[in-house]
């Protein structure tokens, strides 16, 4: 079975345009609607109240009629009640009045009014039933049924009904066509960047974004997003200043393998097969430590975390490592002095490390005769800050910016580089944000301070 490709399996990208706009009709349709709606309902309620208005006026001159007209006092026993005379008072009532339908009963339910009960016609009536007592001189009361015609105001009603809806409808149209309109022109903009952007590769990264006649929307964006170009560019001179750091570093330790080599090949009776096999090894041994410590780099780029174990005493651990460099310390004629003491959860392997490589500096750099303290101070936060210091020359703020650097010398001396190939402090740097720190450094009047801030991890 053909497996699907990336194409098919990408999700399909929005409109954003087409999404305001959607947004905008819906919500235009929802309110005219909801405009209209109420139109009608008010309209519709004034209607029944006008009815029902007309139907308590028409039942107040029924009772009138009913109850001051002596042609209604109580007919004879011989009497037939269904034969009212022609001019009956209510006739009057129903002269004009051709939407409105009266019919009188007597209380056991014998017709009195009209002669006869008038057809259905099917139209739509509003009607109200009451019952009229009887008058005061004597005589029998009714029950009355009065309607009126609405058919008229139904049909009108469901015309404005109809007329609303529709100019709902055409309104929320027109209005999604301006939307429409505004929402691309509002959009101009981004698709101005989009043009901008294209523009942009890995080689032009310091090309910056035109921020002139933005909105203030996009200008903190833009802002962001120029200093975001400003950080590649910066990352892409590193990365290349690094692979050139990489081949000059790899470059000596090469030849020389090469050119002993060639040399004990060539004359094999000049030199003796294990002091050039021990020479290479030596040199070998430069190389593995260097790209081992390329990986290490490598792995704290990529977020390694340190792994924490309990440190009873940051001063004794300073100690230990103090005795490793004993020797060095000794033939470069200083003084070592420890000063406070912290405890918490650290890597204590990778804590040595970092230690040796602030010492091992530290040696390098101090006057002879002077005193390199170490000093270990509780911060706030559960932070701990571990200084090396020492007495020498005065480190200028250009090289304290940068000696952190991979294959960063603060000299150009490479008298060292035997033994350092310029990735100490970048893997004691490394080491502070394993453990959710950062490094520090200061020179002040010949006085170099350079440490690590770490975070104690849990108590």
């Amino acid at each position: 079975m053909a497996q699907p490709s990336r194409h098919t399996l990408a999700p399909r990208a929005h409109s954003l345009r087409a999404r305001l706009s959607l947004w905008l009709a819906v919500q235009s349709l929802v309110g005219l609607g909801a405009v209209c709606l109420v139109v009608y309902l008010v309209i519709a309620l004034n209607q029944t109240a006008r009815q029902d208005e007309a139907l308590a006026q028409k039942e107040a001159i029924v009772r009138h009629l009913l109850l001051n007209t002596d042609e209604h006092a109580p007919p004879r026993a011989d009497a037939r009640v269904a034969s009212a005379p022609p001019q009956h008072p209510l006739n009057d009532f129903v002269i004009g009045h051709e939407n409105f339908r009266l019919i009188v009963r007597t209380p056991s339910g014998a017709l009195v009014f009209p002669a006869v009960l008038p057809d259905a016609d099917g139209a739509l009536r509003a009607s109200r039933a009451f019952e009229v007592p009887p008058p005061e001189g004597g005589g029998q009361g009714f029950k009355v049924s009065l309607s009126m015609d609405i058919t008229s105001d139904a049909r009108h009603l469901q015309r404005l009904g109809i007329t609303l809806a529709v100019a709902a409808l055409v309104g929320a149209l027109l209005i999604s066509l301006g939307g429409f309109s505004i929402v691309s022109y509002g959009l101009l903009p981004v698709r101005k960047l989009a043009v901008q952007l294209q523009s942009l590769s890995a080689s032009n990264l310091r090309t910056r974004l035109d921020v002139t006649g933005q909105p203030s929307e996009l200008v903190p964006l833009l802002a962001q997003f120029n200093d975001l170009l400003g950080r590649l560019d910066l990352a892409y001179q590193q990365l290349e200043g690094f692979n050139a750091d990489v081949s000059h570093e790899l470059r000596t330790p090469l030849a020389t393998l090469l050119a002993s080599n060639e040399l004990a090949l060539r004359h094999p009776e000049r030199f003796e097969m294990g002091e050039v096999l021990a020479s290479n090894l030596e040199e070998l041994h430069r190389l593995a430590g260097m790209v081992n410590d390329m990986l290490f780099l490598s792995q704290a780029d990529r977020g390694a975390l340190a792994r924490r174990t309990p440190v009873p005493s940051l001063a004794a651990l300073a100690a230990q490592v103090a005795e490793y460099h004993e020797a060095a310390l000794a033939e470069a004629g200083l003084r070592l002095r420890i000063e406070g003491d912290d405890t918490g959860q650290f890597d204590e392997p990778l804590l040595r490390r970092a230690l040796s490589n602030l010492l091992a500096n530290a040696t390098q750099y101090a006057k002879p005769g002077s005193e390199v303290q170490v000093r270990i101070t509780p911060l706030a936060g559960h932070q701990v800050r571990l200084v090396v210091a020492n007495q020498g020359d005065a480190v200028a703020p250009q090289v304290l910016e940068r000696i952190f650097d991979r294959f960063f010398r603060a000299t150009a001396s490479r008298a060292h580089g035997q033994k350092n190939h310029g990735l100490g402090l970048a893997i004691t740097a490394a080491i502070a944000r394993m453990h959710g720190g950062q490094p520090t450094a200061r020179s002040d009047g010949g006085h170099t301070e350079i440490g690590i801030e770490l975070a104690q991890g849990n108590p």
